[in-house]
């Protein structure tokens, strides 16, 4: 297997796993982050939106709602059971102008200059070559149109970032990450340095400091399950899940943490008019 299918398959894993709490209540970054990238578009009535890596919904659903409809809103994922979450998800809110489906990022199979926006919201730097997903991205986009790309900003999560890679260096050392992958492009410069090598010219990024409300050890615990930490847990036995499970709640408590960092970076290029 290849570097890129192992990546594919990987994710693929993760966030199939992850679906059983990744619309926990105490997951509400991913609304969050996802309502703030569309708010951030500006789009209008009629528009016609792509959302790759869309996970359960949370930018493509306020798309849905801010185009209307008489606009649409394709989202793909690689992960079948969070677009079954997500298609239950605008059921509830009574959306007809959107559909989510089963795709890869580099290799959409959809027409050039499809769509007025595309959307991508942590999900670029999952692939190894971040480059050409971003050519993908932007040959979809409509002369005019807008690309909008969000990852996360340094210190992920931290301090319980450390403390769960730290648990699982405990039970399995070859587990243990000293590198994420969003590491490539967590500062406005290097996402717009992306966009650059993509042949994006022109673009915006900002960086925006936050933080999660982690209010008990079990709130970290479901942020944990319901992201792409799962990945590293469906790969370990039942006693190193449960000293991992254990060791985070007791740092989160004796800590006394309360929140954890949630920083972002948005970027959004505009493609010229034809």
């Amino acid at each position: 297997m290849n570097q890129l299918d192992e990546a594919r398959e990987r994710a693929i894993a993760t966030y199939n796993a992850a679906a059983d709490s990744y619309d926990d209540a105490a997951n509400s970054f991913w609304d969050r982050f996802g309502r703030r990238t569309i708010e951030r578009l500006d789009l209008k009535r009629g528009a016609e939106v792509l959302d790759v890596c869309c996970g359960s919904g949370a930018s493509a659903i306020p798309a849905a709602q801010a185009v209307g409809p008489e606009g649409s809103v394709l989202g793909i994922d690689l992960a079948q059971k969070l677009l079954e979450i997500a298609r239950t998800k605008a059921k509830v809110h009574g959306l007809r102008n959107v559909e989510f489906r089963v795709g890869d990022m580099l290799d959409l199979g959809l027409p050039e200059s499809r769509f007025d926006a595309v959307v991508c919201v942590f999900g670029i730097f999952f692939v190894p070559d971040m480059t050409a997903a971003v050519r993908e991205l932007w040959k979809v986009v409509r002369p005019g149109g807008k690309l909008a790309i969000t990852t996360w900003g340094p210190r992920f999560f931290e301090p319980g970032n450390t403390a769960f890679w730290n648990a699982v260096r405990d039970v399995a050392p070859d587990l243990h990450k000293g590198f994420n992958p969003w590491d490539r492009i967590s500062d406005p410069k290097s996402v717009q340095r992306l966009l650059a090598d993509a042949g994006i010219e022109h673009s915006e990024a900002r960086a925006e400091a936050g933080q999660h409300s982690t209010p008990s050890p079990e709130a970290w615990w479901s942020a944990v399950l319901g992201s792409g930490y799962r990945g590293t847990l469906v790969r370990l036995d039942d006693q190193g899940r449960d000293h991992v499970r254990a060791a985070n709640l007791a740092f989160i408590r004796d800590a006394g943490i309360r929140s954890v960092e949630a920083n972002v970076v948005y970027a959004v290029a505009m493609k010229a008019d034809a």
